[in-house]
C-alpha cells in the first residue's frame, strides 16, 4: 500500500478476508478465519495432516495477500499454520465458529470465529431447550422494537390479558431493564414482588439467587380461570434498605466465572417460570411473553436469538425503523442465520393511522412494501414452498404467511394519555379494543400454534437450529 492508497475500512475488510479464506480453501486446506475485537482478521490454516503441509512459499504469499488486501485490518498474527503452531481446541473446535458457504465449491472448508465485546449472541440462533422431564414446554414469545416508543409494552399487556382471558397461565417477563414499565400496566391492584429480574441476574452470578421473590400475581381476574403473572425488571425492594437499582444494573451484563450473561439470562427466565409453577395452579406457564429491550443490545440478542420460539418485531413506517432492521437482518444473513431466524419473526405495524385523509390500507401497503425490502436479505435461501407462493416468487409481497406481512395496531389518541393504574378496566374501553382488534385476532393464533411441538412421538428432543446450519426435522 502506498502513501496515496485509500485505506481499507471496516466494512470492506470482511468481504476481502472471506474472499481470501476461500482462495486458500481452494488450494485444499481447511481455514478458520478469526476476527478480533478491533475487527482485525487472521487466517488459521489447518495443514497439520501428514503430507498435507503448506509450503513456506504458499504461507508467505497468503500473508502478503492478507496484508495487502486488508491493510490495518490484517491481524497482529495474520497467518497461523497448525503444522507450525499448536493451537488449543477451544479455538480450532469452538462451537462459536460458523461455517461460511461459498457460491463455488472448494476443496477445503471455511469457518469464521468472531470475537466481540458485546452482541455476539445475534450470530447464533437456537430455540429454547426441552424441560428436563420432557413435559410440554412453555411457549415463549418475544416482543421487540428496534426503536422505542412504538407501543411494544402496551401491546404485551393487552396480549397477556387476552391470553389469560382464554384460560391460559401467562407470565410476562420485563427484560427492558434500562426502562422497566410492564409492571404498572398489569398489576391492576396487585402488589409488586420484593425482587425483580435484575436482582436474580446479580445474585445468580454469585450463586446467591435461592429464595428470591421474582414473580407476582396480577390483581386482574381473567375469565375462564386463567392466571396472569408478572416478573418485573425492578422489584419493590426491602423497606428501609436502598434499592440500588442503578448499581445492580451496572453489573448484570458481566460474564461471571462459568456463567456467561446469555446463560444467566436464560436461567433467570427459567427461574421465573418455575416460580409460577410454585403458585396457585402448580403448573408452569402456558405462555411467556418476553418484553425485550429496544435496539441492538445484548438483552435483545439473547431474547430473540435464544430465549424465544417466536418474536414479534414492532415498528413504525419510517426510515429509522427500516435502516435499523435492515442492519440487523444483514447481520443475521452474513452469519448464515437467515434460515433459522426467519422462522421466528413476524412484523407488527404499530400506530397505524386510519382516517379519511390516510387510510389503514394505504399505510399498511407502504409498511409491507418496506418490510418486504428489508426482509429480502433473509429470503435469499428459501427452500421451495417454505413460504406460500415460493415456487413462483420467493419474495411475494402479498404473502400473508411471510414474516414481512405486518400485523396492524391502529393509532388511537386515547392510548397516549391513558393513566393505566387509575383505569382498572382499561382493556375494556372501546378505543383500546378498536386499536388492538386485528393484532389480537392474528397474533394469538400465531403464538399458540408454536413452534413448540415435539420432534416425534415419544421423543423429548425439541426442534432446534444448530450453529452449523443443519435443521433437525420437526
Amino acid at each position: 500500500m502506498t502513501l496515496y492508497d485509500a485505506p481499507v475500512r471496516f466494512d470492506e475488510a470482511r468481504p476481502a478476508a472471506f474472499a481470501l479464506a476461500h482462495e486458500v480453501a481452494a488450494e485444499g486446506f481447511d481455514v478458520l478465519l478469526v476476527r478480533d475485537v478491533l475487527g482485525r482478521f487472521s487466517l488459521v490454516v489447518d495443514d497439520g495432516e501428514e503430507g498435507g503441509e503448506a509450503t513456506d512459499e504458499q504461507a508467505e504469499r497468503w500473508r502478503e495477500l492478507l496484508a495487502g488486501r486488508l491493510g490495518r485490518y490484517s491481524g497482529e498474527r495474520p497467518l497461523v499454520r497448525t503444522s507450525v503452531t499448536r493451537l488449543p481446541k477451544t479455538l480450532t473446535a469452538s462451537p462459536r465458529t460458523l461455517e461460511v458457504v461459498s457460491a463455488t465449491a472448494t476443496a477445503g472448508a471455511v469457518r469464521f470465529l468472531d470475537n466481540t465485546v458485546v452482541g455476539e449472541d445475534w450470530s447464533h440462533v437456537t430455540t429454547p431447550s426441552a424441560t428436563a422431564d420432557g413435559a410440554t414446554r412453555t411457549r415463549r414469545t418475544a416482543l421487540y422494537g428496534f426503536k422505542g416508543g412504538v407501543g411494544r409494552t402496551t401491546a404485551a399487556s393487552v396480549l397477556a390479558r387476552r391470553l389469560a382471558d382464554e384460560g391460559k397461565i401467562v407470565l410476562v417477563v420485563d427484560l427492558d431493564l434500562e426502562s422497566p414499565g410492564v409492571g404498572p400496566l398489569l398489576l391492576a391492584g396487585g402488589s409488586l414482588c420484593r425482587h425483580g429480574v435484575v436482582d436474580h441476574l446479580v445474585e445468580s452470578a454469585l450463586g446467591n439467587a435461592e429464595g428470591l421473590e421474582i414473580v407476582t400475581r396480577s390483581g386482574y381476574t381473567p375469565r375462564k380461570q386463567g392466571e396472569l403473572w408478572i416478573a418485573p425488571a425492578r422489584g419493590a425492594g426491602t423497606e428501609g434498605v436502598p434499592n440500588g437499582y442503578v448499581d445492580k444494573l451496572n453489573r448484570v451484563y458481566a460474564d461471571a466465572d462459568g456463567a456467561r450473561f446469555a446463560d444467566r439470562l436464560a436461567a433467570t427466565v427459567r427461574a421465573c417460570e418455575e416460580a409460577v409453577e410454585r403458585g396457585d395452579s402448580g403448573r408452569l406457564p402456558d405462555v411467556v411473553l418476553l418484553d425485550s429491550r429496544a435496539g441492538i443490545h445484548d438483552v435483545a440478542a439473547v431474547t430473540i436469538s435464544h430465549l424465544c420460539d417466536y418474536a414479534l418485531l414492532f415498528g413504525a413506517d419510517n426510515d429509522q425503523t427500516w435502516s435499523g432492521y435492515k442492519d440487523l437482518f444483514e447481520a443475521w444473513a452474513a452469519s448464515g442465520q437467515a434460515p433459522a431466524i426467519r422462522k421466528k419473526l413476524r412484523m407488527v405495524a404499530s400506530m397505524v393511522p386510519d382516517s379519511v385523509h390516510y387510510s389503514k390500507d394505504t399505510h399498511l401497503a407502504s409498511f409491507r412494501k418496506n418490510a418486504h425490502a428489508a426482509f429480502s436479505v433473509l429470503y435469499d435461501s428459501l427452500a421451495p414452498g417454505e413460504i406460500a407462493g415460493a415456487e413462483d416468487d420467493a419474495w411475494d409481497l402479498e404473502d400473508e404467511a411471510a414474516p414481512h406481512y405486518a400485523i396492524p395496531i391502529l393509532f388511537e389518541p386515547g392510548l397516549v394519555g391513558m393513566n393505566v393504574p387509575n383505569s382498572p378496566d382499561w382493556q375494556e374501553r372501546a378505543f383500546v379494543q378498536a386499536a388492538y382488534r386485528d393484532f389480537l385476532k392474528l397474533a394469538v393464533p400465531l403464538i399458540m400454534a408454536g413452534p413448540a411441538e415435539q420432534t416425534s412421538a415419544g421423543s423429548d428432543e425439541w426442534w432446534v437450529v444448530s450453529t452449523d446450519f443443519e435443521e433437525d426435522s420437526p
